[in-house]
């Protein structure tokens, strides 16, 4: 866990703990994401960090800190496990529960800016990656970095959280995490997620193609623009990893549905 004191850099931002809270660079979008987690503090939701104080602080915004391990290579050991991707599964229905009576403010701006809410969408956490999720020994504590929430359909947060908890990603990267030679079972944590949340797995395939294709284009797009954090997702080259990982899933559908 970060330390008092301690910065730590993600991908898009660098943060700092300062006792029970963490401070993060305060952006254009962050005026709707701190709406959303302040609706969530108040349906009781306790899987996010609470938004704190009324506005920006030497350009930062304080959120609280989630105490635990944040899912970083290698896996706490409680991901690998059927018990952690059911938990994944079961905060995300949570989450969804909780945010279904949300209304964005209506000029509330994302983290793409052309993004609007419309009756039918939700606010998706947007950025489901294992290295958000904080872990106390064997329980799921919640999920940080809200930066990337964004309107859009629900199957969409949990094709993300499919993809990279299962992780529906290519065999050295599943390796990587530490599921060792033979890789995840892919099928089996495919359908423990997809059981905890309430969905079907070929729906969620279906939409994990739609969405690797969505954030291509919006790299595309977006990147050339200057503009974090699609300026800096194109930087990194995401977008040829993406479309690698949108192929190799294409490819092993019958597999990653157990009928292989």
């Amino acid at each position: 866990m970060i330390e008092d004191g301690e910065s730590a850099r993600g991908g898009l931002s660098t943060v700092r703990r300062v006792g029970e809270t963490i401070l993060r660079p305060w952006r254009v979008w962050t005026p709707a994401v701190r709406e959303l987690l302040r609706h969530l503090e108040q349906v009781g939701f306790v899987g996010a960090p609470r938004a704190l104080g009324d506005g920006p602080v030497d350009g930062h915004e304080v959120v609280s800190l989630l105490r635990g391990e944040v899912g970083l290579y290698p896996w706490p050991p409680a991901l690998l496990t059927d018990q952690g991707v059911t938990q994944l599964g079961r905060w995300l229905r949570e989450y969804h529960d909780a945010v279904r009576d949300f209304r964005p403010s209506p000029d509330a701006v994302w983290c793409d800016p052309e993004a609007r809410w419309r009756p039918g969408l939700i606010i998706r956490h947007g950025d489901l990656t294992t290295w958000n999720s904080v872990w106390a020994d064997d329980r799921l504590v919640g999920v940080i970095d809200w930066d990337l929430a964004i309107p859009g359909h629900p199957l969409d947060d949990l094709a993300q959280l499919a993809w990279y908890s299962v992780p529906l990603r290519l065999p050295e990267r599943q390796r990587k995490v530490g599921f060792g030679a033979d890789g995840a079972p892919l099928a089996r944590r495919l359908r423990l997620l997809c059981d905890a949340y309430g969905a079907d797995p070929a729906g969620v395939l279906d939409a994990l193609a739609r969405l690797q294709r969505d954030e291509t284009d919006r790299i595309a797009r977006l990147g050339p623009l200057g503009a974090d954090p699609w300026a800096a997702f194109l930087r990194q080259d995401f977008i040829p990893d993406i479309e690698e990982e949108r192929t190799w899933a294409l490819a092993h559908r019958d597999q990653l549905l157990g009928h292989a």
